[in-house]
């Protein structure tokens, strides 16, 4: 199998702005995803796998091996050089896939459980929060309009895979979400709200999570039936988004445990 060794080459172009650019992965519906672990993801999710792009070098590891199995088909080789043109990672995997971004739709009338998410600017924040409301079975998140690219390079390595276990909107009007949601609408507070501990957690949550600096808006915060506020003894006026996620989602699943 030859290898592709150009960096013109219109493929080799298109992976690069996949991995660089939110707009071509909107125009294309379209992202690249790099490393086995996320290719396996992707793979045995059922997700369409547009390319599997492996290295020279990347070819001949044996953990590389059974994405290729799964695939099923000839992956694109190329020579390592480019492959480290279109990778955003230091040290480039050898293996990358090209997906399909799911058209999905939350129906937030019959959700279970939905995270909101406002201006949250962070691409490793927002993969975080996925990762951990895919560890607690929460399967449906909005995006506003200002936040990060879900499916930024950096996000899906964050995830770790929970994006294909999600439903995921985007670029919403959160206003307009959060009312059409059907559960009871949370958000946190760095001191006014609840103690989450002591808070009465509503079994349907629709979580509201805010900006990395400001935290949820007030126009937003109002519409949040519940404020919850998680305890902090340390000198830190708040915890990073990604954690205080974390702690509200794992509280809410103790609760409900049998």
């Amino acid at each position: 199998m030859s290898a592709l060794t150009s960096r013109q080459n219109k493929l080799v172009q298109r992976w690069r702005a996949l991995a660089r650019d939110t707009k071509a992965r909107k125009s294309e519906h379209a992202a690249l995803l790099e490393g086995a672990h996320l290719v396996n993801a992707a793979l045995s999710s059922g997700i369409p796998v547009r390319s599997l792009i492996v290295s020279q070098k990347g070819q001949e590891k044996p953990e590389h091996a059974s994405a290729m199995r799964h695939y099923g088909k000839a992956p694109v080789l190329v020579s390592d050089s480019v492959f480290e043109f279109f990778s955003d990672t230091e040290t480039p995997a050898g293996i990358a896939a090209e997906i399909e971004i799911p058209k999905t739709r939350v129906d937030l009338g019959a959700s279970a459980g939905c995270i909101f998410l406002e201006s949250v600017q962070d691409p490793a924040n927002i993969g975080a929060i996925l990762r951990s409301a895919a560890a607690f079975a929460i399967q449906d998140v909005v995006l506003g309009r200002g936040c990060a690219d879900a499916w930024s390079p950096k996000a899906l390595r964050a995830a770790m895979g929970a994006h294909f276990s999600m439903r995921i909107a985007d670029d919403a009007d959160l206003a307009d979400a959060v009312g059409r949601f059907g559960g009871t609408l949370l958000c946190t507070a760095p001191r006014e709200g609840t103690p989450i501990g002591q808070a009465d957690l509503p079994a349907r949550a629709g979580w509201i999570f805010g900006t990395e600096g400001r935290g949820v808006t007030k126009a937003l915060a109002a519409k949040a039936e519940l404020k919850v506020t998680i305890p902090m003894a340390g000198l830190a006026e708040s915890l990073n988004v990604g954690a205080a996620a974390a702690i509200c989602f794992y509280e809410h699943a103790r609760r409900r445990k049998p």
